[in-house]
């Protein structure tokens, strides 16, 4: 039997949590079209014929001098000397920057062996976008995979599995991730809060829990908490008319996490203004871990 961590690294938007999570075979990891989604180590579990496998999705590598960013860039390089596997995801429509070119640099100087894929196959040339990867990064041969579409994802298991140390399973075998139910909670409530402001306020942010408790015998999970933003016209439209827009996004994690657990999910959650918190480190070293 074979039994890996591993380490999925990329620049943000490369797909990685929609690729971690058709591994999986579940929601492992959230998902938007706002670039740098993930912002935690977040683990799924792979259990196959061959063994187990616990991806880690990391944070989009992202040079930037803001606070929040280098945290979840020093994230990102602190895995690679944690894993026993690498997974390197490389959206092939994008060139490669000098983001690409620092995480290569940093996966050159790690001792873990790699995997490289070109993620997002639908309809493009790959040839240019392998052949500098296989360059930029020998020896390796890079792979293509769709994520969306499923395609290629048995040949990269078996490379994974390929590179993976023997050992016993870290995880039941009906596991596909070790999450708490207060991070996905707050993770979920994270992503429709995204997905219904997009561009206006993503990066502003963060879900704070107060309480979580089982109610009505055990059939009922129940939260409260906070959305929290920076600023005032943040909370408005988060908010939204009347208080529509906050609905909204309660209903619909409420749904979500319906599917996922077991129980009935209620959620009492308000939007409240936590002024310049990228800029506090004890939150952000407690936020991003």
């Amino acid at each position: 039997m074979k039994s890996a961590v591993v380490a999925v690294v990329g620049r943000p938007s490369s797909g990685k949590s929609t690729l971690v999570n058709a591994l999986c075979g579940g929601k492992v990891s959230i998902v938007s079209p706002v670039p740098q989604t993930t912002r935690n180590k977040v683990r799924g579990i792979l259990n196959a014929p061959a063994g187990q496998l616990v991806f880690i999705d990391t944070p989009g590598f992202h040079l930037s001098e803001k606070k929040l960013n280098r945290y979840m860039t020093d994230l990102v390089t602190s895995a690679l000397a944690e894993v026993d596997v690498v997974l390197y995801v490389v959206d092939g429509t994008r060139p490669a920057g000098d983001e690409e070119r620092a995480l290569q640099a940093a996966l050159r100087a790690s001792s873990s062996p790699r995997v490289v894929c070109v993620n997002k196959s639908d309809s493009a040339d790959w040839a240019p976008a392998l052949d500098a990867l296989a360059a930029a990064l020998p020896p390796c041969i890079p792979l293509v995979v769709s994520a969306l579409k499923g395609t290629g994802l048995a040949q990269l298991t078996a490379g994974l599995f390929a590179l993976s140390p023997d050992g016993d399973q870290m995880y039941p075998e009906d596991y596909y991730t070790d999450q708490t139910p207060e991070f996905r909670i707050a993770e979920i409530l994270r992503e429709k809060a995204i997905l219904q402001t997009r561009d206006e306020v993503p990066h502003a942010i963060y879900v704070r829990l107060e309480d979580v408790e089982m109610h009505d015998e055990g059939a009922t999970l129940w939260a409260r908490g906070f959305i929290c933003v920076e600023r005032e016209s943040q909370q408005g439209i988060l908010v939204g008319r009347g208080g529509e827009r906050i609905r909204s996004i309660v209903a619909d994690a409420q749904r979500e996490l319906a599917a996922i657990f077991p129980w009935d999910v209620k959620l009492d959650i308000r939007v409240k203004v936590d002024r310049d918190w990228r800029k506090r480190d004890p939150l952000l070293r407690k936020m991003i871990r």
